[in-house]
């Protein structure tokens, strides 16, 4: 963390949103996503790429795009990589996904550069969950470099 990020938004504020973070992806792991207390009563969910583009407001869009997304896999997995905590306060972390598409029967693996997802913060919750399917964009994006 620099000393710019904490400065601005102090090191508890970072702390805690990347403890919160990791609980998130310690469900998600275990493919465990009935959790929803982590997030904004009004958060936006992005999809800037991928094969499920879009954008949806609120938490039970949210979970309705979730169910949506889950229902087209077999075996679908996610894996915490990195966490990445920025300036902002925000939490990147890089990602690897794999499955099986039950209808097309293509597997999902790394990615050329693998996935990202980005994490934006007001009063304490996730109001923000930015689902990259292209590393480089979101590190584009964000202006970072790998």
């Amino acid at each position: 963390m620099s000393s710019l990020a904490e400065r601005d938004i102090g090191p508890g504020l970072m702390s805690a949103n990347l403890d919160l973070v990791r609980s998130i992806y310690a469900g998600w792991e275990r493919r465990d996503f009935s959790r929803a207390d982590w997030a904004h009563p009004e958060i936006q969910l992005v999809a800037p790429d991928g094969p499920a583009a879009g954008s949806w407001t609120g938490v039970s869009a949210m979970r309705d795009s979730w169910r949506e997304w889950l229902s087209a896999w077999e075996n679908w997995r996610v894996e915490a990589e990195e966490y990445r905590v920025l300036e902002d306060g925000s939490v990147l972390v890089l990602v690897h996904q794999s499955g099986r598409g039950k209808t097309s029967r293509i597997e999902i693996g790394r990615a050329p550069g693998g996935h990202a997802t980005l994490f934006q913060f007001r009063d304490g919750t996730v109001d923000r969950l930015v689902l990259y399917a292209d590393r480089n964009r979101a590190l584009a994006d964000l202006g970072l470099n790998e």
